[in-house]
């Protein structure tokens, strides 16, 4: 008998038992593709309680540029640093269409933070809006780097409910890091001094009180800012999650003092390090009060008394009325 004929039959019965074998891999393959897609949902569902898809657990806000049928579009996503640049962008809604119809929350249409990627530089800015949807900023950051610009906005063809999203910008030049700021409970700046007392807890509300003072004594004269005597921004450090913290108090209230101390409500994602950003405003002009926040699960995080003031010079309000 001759080898080739051999060597094909062989060939053969390998090919049989092979197509066989793939015959059952393509019907466990279907089962596989399923165990995947099964795997996501399962984790999904063993993170939330009840089992339910609408159960999981909520993103912070921040972390996306589209979410709830709406997107921001950056037409500027790279300015230069040290000098006043202008900024572009504009929120589309789930056709691609500009939104040019807004709900006004805390005085404005639309809210704008930005904030430097080590949390060192922080703007909150008020854009102005063109009729075709586009807003219209200018800025001057003072160092180059990776920033997060946040559009905080509610559409008046959504539910009404508030929506923050997230989108990078770059500024051009050489970059240095630096290390998020030690936690200390007192803040100073343009000569004011402002004390935070409380803490974060991990998925618990918490609330934050400020007292600001100058020159030694309680300041009792702070000016309405969008609605409240504060505006308080809370960011996660590492990818700069935006907390949606609310004042527990309005401006014109007759229960609610126009200082020394102003009050929010905050709940932390998780245990992690915050950033917490103050405005207030007095005598016409509003400043910033920086604070870092270690959250926990649960016990007190309060930094110790007796600590240096953390200097607030990196926040400035370009925008502001």
């Amino acid at each position: 008998m001759k080898t080739w004929p051999k060597i094909t039959g062989f060939v053969a019965a390998l090919a049989l038992v092979f197509g066989a074998a793939y015959g059952l891999g393509s019907l466990a393959g279907s089962d596989d593709s399923g165990t995947e897609a099964g795997t996501h949902a399962a984790v999904e569902v063993e993170t939330a309680e009840g089992g339910g898809a609408d159960d999981a657990v909520e993103v912070p806000e921040g972390l996306q540029v589209s979410a709830h049928g709406y997107s921001i579009d950056l037409k500027t996503p790279r300015i230069e640093r040290g000098r006043a640049t202008g900024i572009r962008f504009a929120v589309l809604d789930a056709k691609g269409r500009p939104v040019t119809d807004y709900t006004v929350e805390q005085e404005k249409e639309l809210h704008l933070i930005l904030a430097s990627r080590d949390l060192t530089v922080y703007r909150h800015l008020h854009p102005t809006r063109s009729t075709d949807g586009t807003w219209h900023v200018s800025v001057n950051l003072p160092t180059a780097g990776d920033y997060r610009l946040f559009a905080d906005f509610a559409p008046a063809a959504g539910d009404g409910e508030s929506l923050t999203l997230g989108t990078d910008l770059a500024v051009a030049g050489s970059y240095q890091p630096q290390p998020l700021p030690q936690q200390v409970p007192t803040s100073k700046v343009d000569g004011y001094t402002v004390t935070l007392r409380g803490d974060l807890d991990a998925g618990s509300a918490r609330e934050l009180t400020f007292e600001v003072s100058k020159d030694g004594r309680p300041v009792t004269d702070l000016q309405p800012y969008l609605g409240a005597y504060g505006h308080l921004v809370a960011l996660r450090a590492g990818d700069l999650a935006y907390l949606h913290v609310h004042p527990n108090s309005e401006a014109g209230d007759p229960r609610t003092k126009p200082g020394p101390t102003v009050s929010f409500t905050a709940t932390a994602p998780s245990a992690h390090g915050y950033r917490l950003f103050l405005d207030f405003k007095h005598e016409g002009k509003v400043r910033t009060a920086n604070f870092t926040v270690q959250a926990d699960l649960g016990g007190d995080t309060a930094p110790a008394e007796g600590e240096h003031a953390e200097e607030s010079g990196s926040a400035e309000h370009d925008g502001h009325e």
